[in-house]
């Protein structure tokens, strides 16, 4: 196709730049936005973005900070399955953004990253700023944790890079890629019958199939087995593959145990879901490991982590089918591939696809055994604990007075009870951060609202945070307002960096030391935040600070107005520094004693 064929400028000019069929390239991949903190080593793509395009498909989405356009990105995918372009303007940019990415890279989300650097040709340089925002291999800084990079040195080797590259980032395992481009190829004159390629004949690679070996191999273990259990973790958000993972664990009577890590991926009140999900895995949850005589795991995150702590550090006893693509993204740089899992039948494979062809493979008699009863579960205890709501308060007020409203929860935080949890659909629960990156919450949040906004979804974005999560990523709130993105944030505020205060608290048990000590450097209380301010300071709608079920229940009931009206608003929530007993007893677990 030709580029004044396809593609008609805002301002209609005979001259061509670099930028404008890079620009252009971006439309026919589809992207739809384009988040960007400004900078001028993108600035040929910039204008041709805006003059060239007219800003539409994609359009620019202006963030504060590089961390936020890359987070944003995160959660829009996170909701869409779609890639979203972001720009990143040359080395100050990059390293800005390179929290975010690591994230997006432990997630196995898929992002197109544009970066920036040079002129290369140092003759072409301004003096001092274009010299300290050079370097010589900028995808060096996250090579570690991308799927490809390139730096394309011509207008043709660039279309062909962000082709490859959004080819490399939709191939499952999916992730982010990075191409840099060159500030004098955007900015020099190109033939206007410059060509992009036929992207008809450069799709992304289709599902990956197991093996028949490997599904009759793991239909036959399964057939024979009394106790099977299945991990469900990395899967799709597709209906029909929700319905098929319901439809397998059925035909097999088998337990399934889900993770906080990957969003809605069973439905949790579903009785063969008999433990809520979490972060790790529970010691109730763990009797199911020890017990189950074969395991399914569908991509579950750190699977030999997961069996090892159930097993008291022993191999499980039970037959595993490990299938997951994600050894082929593994390197040398990041340890995200977690411990080697025992596998006695292992498929490199789409889990879903996995799904499928074992419905098919499998005989479709009833269950063998009856579904096991949903046990008991649940905390009790006081609502208020020295003047803040107790974590389990929050979290039980939350899930009750939004209940009616079809929320769909964007986040959650690391303390929060996972029989709170209620999930009946992909998008009843959009998932974590992937790589434990504070500071991408609200970014992530807005990204996944502005998904549901543009998919007409009634859907209700809800987006529970940490203060420390909330405190370094608030000013993503300014892009949802400015943008008109209606999204609700509670923020879980215990006034301390909590997490910490568990791992600190361990250690003085250990060496014998006063645990009184734990919160020393950790708390934020003198002074403590007004969240509610920082909101207003955004132009969002600030509600709080609460410390009664009372008045948490009337701050939620007036955001949702203010959110089904079009408003951003954010609830300061004080809440006592304590997670669930479930998740503090299983974080200390985690933490290992001195020797």
């Amino acid at each position: 196709m030709t580029m004044a064929a396809d593609n008609a400028p805002a301002q209609s000019n005979a001259r061509l730049f670099g930028s404008d069929p890079m620009a252009a390239m971006l439309r026919a991949l589809g992207m739809e936005y384009i988040a960007l903190t400004p900078g001028a080593s993108f600035r040929g793509l910039h204008d041709s973005l805006v003059n060239y395009l007219g800003n539409t498909k994609p359009e620019l989405l202006l963030c504060i900070h590089e961390e936020h356009a890359v987070s944003l990105a995160h959660g829009w995918t996170r909701v869409t399955g779609k890639s979203m372009a972001v720009a990143l303007h040359s080395n100050v940019g990059l390293m800005h953004a390179t929290m975010a990415i690591f994230n997006a890279w432990c997630d196995r989300v898929p992002i197109l990253m544009l970066g920036a650097v040079g002129p290369m040709d140092a003759v072409h340089r301004r003096p001092w700023v274009d010299w300290i925002h050079t370097a010589s291999d900028l995808g060096a800084l996250v090579r570690g944790y991308t799927k490809w990079d390139n730096q394309p040195a011509s207008v043709p080797a660039a279309l062909e890079a962000m082709l490859r590259a959004h080819q490399i980032a939709n191939t499952e395992p999916r992730g982010p890629v990075y191409v840099c481009l060159d500030a004098t190829t955007q900015e020099q004159p190109v033939d206007p019958a410059i060509e992009l390629p036929p992207l008809d004949r450069f799709r992304p690679a289709g599902p990956v199939d197991p093996s028949r070996a490997a599904v009759a191999a793991a239909a036959a273990i399964l057939a024979k087995a009394e106790r099977p259990l299945i991990l469900m973790g990395r899967v799709s958000r597709r209906r029909a593959d929700w319905d098929r993972r319901v439809a397998l664990a059925e035909r097999l009577g088998a337990c399934v145990l889900t993770d906080l890590k990957t969003g809605a991926t069973f439905p949790t009140a579903h009785a063969l879901h008999p433990y809520p999900p979490g972060l790790y895995v529970t010691p109730e949850a763990g009797v199911l490991i020890r017990e189950a005589d074969a395991i399914l795991a569908l991509d579950w995150i750190d699977l030999a982590g997961t069996v090892r702590q159930a097993c008291a550090g022993q191999l499980p006893g039970a037959k595993v089918i490990h299938c997951s693509l994600d050894q082929f993204v593994h390197n040398g740089w990041s340890m995200d591939y977690q411990a080697l899992p025992p596998a006695d039948v292992s498929a490199l494979a789409s889990p879903d696809r996995m799904v499928e062809l074992l419905l098919e493979a499998l005989p479709g008699d009833p269950p063998r055994r009856p579904a096991p009863r949903r046990p008991a579960v649940g905390e009790s205890g006081p609502e208020v604990i020295e003047g803040r709501l107790s974590v389990q308060a929050m979290a039980r007020t939350t899930t009750d007075a939004l209940a009616d409203h079809n929320p769909a929860y964007i986040r959650l935080p690391l303390g929060w009870p996972g029989d709170c949890c209620r999930f009946a659909d992909p998008l009843d629960y959009v998932g974590f951060d992937g790589g434990g990156g504070i500071g991408s919450g609200p970014g992530m949040a807005v990204g996944a609202a502005l998904a549901l906004r543009d998919a007409g979804s009634d859907r209700l974005p809800v987006a529970v945070l940490g203060d420390g999560d909330y405190l370094m990523g608030l000013t993503a709130l300014w892009t949802a307002v400015h943008y008109r993105i209606p999204v609700l944030i509670l923020v879980a505020n215990n006034v301390s960096f909590f997490n910490d205060e568990l791992h600190q608290e361990r250690i003085a048990r250990v060496r014998g030391r006063p645990i009184e000590n734990r919160s020393v450097g950790l708390r934020m209380s003198d002074p403590p935040n007004d969240l509610a301010m920082l909101a207003r300071g955004q132009g969002a709608e600030g509600f709080g600070p609460v410390r009664s079920v009372a008045e948490l229940k009337s701050a939620i009931a007036e955001s949702v107005r203010k959110v089904r009206a079009g408003a951003v608003c954010v609830i300061d929530v004080n809440v006592a520094p304590e997670y669930s007993r479930a998740m503090s007893s299983t974080l200390l677990r985690q933490i290992p004693s001195a020797t």
